[in-house]
């Protein structure tokens, strides 16, 4: 590791721990989406009312609802019939999770672009997610997914830091470094934040773990699995790794070569573009 990257780590870790890092906030409408969801009795019609102040997340909802994965014989073109469709809670859970995308921008190209990149990969392994949990699994598809909307979310304060560190915008190799090694740590810290369910709060700093044992299925095994789908045949370190011998991919029952599987995932990875 560069002398740089080991102060930057350094530091960065020490503002995790003193609470000294400015973290993101959780984007407004996604505040009042989950304030709204937490009404036992809210009706349809006031959660669509809710998302649809936000006019670029309630075209994004209706075009997931009208993805292969979720495709009905009528083609839904309202929100009120989208969030009908997919019910309150997975309405709200979906549209938190993609309302993130409004958090990933940046001042300056170098960063801008490497957001995009964390993004769309977030949105693919979302889409991967789903498509393992609804099809393999008895957990909630909304949930898989909002985990792989979020598994990367510890990236954004260390691209926001190099943006006023001069010094580490122009070292890529150390600024890849710094993002290997502390974006687990920082994603846990901004779920527990913004108050994240429970069972995806640890998330991003379980799921590159890929000797972890749990005691039964959970979501990080699946944006785990999901990940490395995700990441096969490409020159990144993760498609090295031997998937047969993963205990997720044991505990999924799932064969990684399956023809028609892979095809449906394929699929899957751009459900939520």
């Amino acid at each position: 590791m560069s002398e740089l990257a080991e102060k930057v780590q350094q530091d960065l870790v020490k503002a995790i721990y003193n609470d000294d890092l400015v973290l993101p906030t959780l984007p407004e409408v996604a505040l009042r989406i989950r304030q709204a969801a937490e009404d036992p009795d809210i009706s349809v019609s006031t959660l669509s009312k809710v998302i649809g102040r936000d006019t670029a997340l309630s075209a994004r909802l209706i075009k997931v609802v009208n993805s292969p994965l979720l495709r009905a014989a009528q083609e839904v073109t309202d929100l009120h019939t989208a969030v009908n469709r997919l019910g309150v809670n997975y309405s709200s859970n979906l549209a938190i999770g993609l309302v993130m995308e409004q958090i990933f921008h940046a001042r300056s190209e170098v960063v801008e672009q490497k957001m995009r990149e964390v993004w769309r990969n977030s949105l693919e392994v979302a889409g991967v997610s789903y498509a393992l949990c609804r099809s393999h699994t008895q957990l909630k598809p909304d949930q898989a997914a909002l985990g792989g909307l979020v598994h990367q979310i510890g990236v954004l304060p260390i691209l926001t830091y190099a943006e006023d560190h001069y010094e580490l915008l122009s070292d890529p190799i150390s600024l890849n470094h710094v993002i290997e090694h502390i974006h687990p740590l920082l994603g846990d810290k901004l779920l527990s934040v913004w108050e994240f369910p429970e069972m995806l709060v640890k998330l991003p700093g379980q799921y590159l773990d890929f000797q972890r044992q749990s005691e039964q299925l959970d979501y990080v095994d699946l944006v785990q699995i999901a990940t490395l789908y995700c990441h096969k045949n490409t020159g990144h370190p993760l498609a090295r790794i031997d998937v047969i011998n993963v205990p997720a991919v044991k505990k999924l029952g799932i064969d990684p070569e399956n023809k028609v599987m892979c095809s449906d995932l394929e699929e899957a990875r751009s459900m939520f573009y």
